[in-house]
């Protein structure tokens, strides 16, 4: 059965509007959050052309206290079907006199994001026995890649963090995936200064993590020569897989 409510972190631009697209039809509601309150609404805008029923707060996911209020919130005006916990800000600067707190401010927004949005809804959802969980982890979460570090290493995090979930929440009737895209051309990926093999348009990365969710994946990878690759380079021996970075990177 298609979800009839959904919530959806990081909503206001990227990979969060184009899902929230995708998902908007008549008889579906949909929660939207995100920090910039005006283009979350005009995303509102765009969906409810579409005939679903939008509800939208503007928060910042690394608040904790806010998360909390905002999903319970949302459970309690009606059960959440799916939960994308999608909020994710890009590698940034690797160097700088600033690089350590935008590598704090990384991790704090894709893992501690995360986690603030899978805590208050995991057991309401095992208490009835009926969910879907997804977690954006990225392709980058397979291997270290120079000038990501921060990045790559809360992309791991969430993706470990999922496989436990899933295990845990399974047995209670709650699904959960791991999404992890490659290159999707969003404001995140403009203007990088790496190779982006086989970028994907947005519309396109939301058609693929949606049939994903819909056949309840465990994990949604793609696309999948660049996957085959990550996961390649993550198995070889660390020499052989420094040196490939080096030569590709130039670096």
């Amino acid at each position: 059965m298609a979800p009839a409510a959904i919530l959806i972190t990081g909503a206001s631009s990227g990979l969060g509007t184009a899902l929230a697209k995708a998902y908007a039809a008549p008889g579906v509601r949909l929660v939207l959050l995100g920090r910039d309150a005006a283009r979350l609404e005009a995303v509102a805008e765009a969906t409810r052309a579409l005939g679903a029923t939008l509800e939208t707060a503007a928060v910042d996911v690394t608040d904790q206290r806010a998360m909390a209020a905002a999903v319970t919130a949302a459970d309690e005006a009606g059960p959440l079907d799916l939960v994308i916990a999608n909020a994710g800000i890009g590698p940034g600067g690797a160097e700088g006199a600033d690089a350590a707190a935008k590598g704090r401010r990384i991790l704090a927004v894709n893992l501690d994001g995360v986690l603030n949005t899978v805590d208050p809804i995991r057991l309401r959802m095992a208490a009835r026995g009926a969910g879907q969980i997804a977690l954006m982890s990225s392709l980058a979460g397979f291997r270290g890649f120079p000038g990501m570090g921060p990045y790559a290493a809360s992309k791991a995090a969430v993706r470990i963090y999922g496989e436990a979930l899933r295990v845990e929440l399974r047995p209670r009737g709650v699904r959960v995936s791991v999404i992890c895209p490659g290159f999707v051309r969003t404001p995140m990926t403009d203007g990088a200064r790496f190779p982006m093999p086989m970028l994907m348009e947005v519309e396109d990365a939301a058609a693929v993590i949606r049939r994903g969710l819909e056949r309840s994946r465990p994990l949604i990878a793609f696309p999948w020569p660049v996957h085959a690759g990550t996961r390649l380079l993550a198995a070889l021996p660390a020499t052989w897989s420094d040196a490939l970075i080096r030569r590709v990177m130039r670096v």
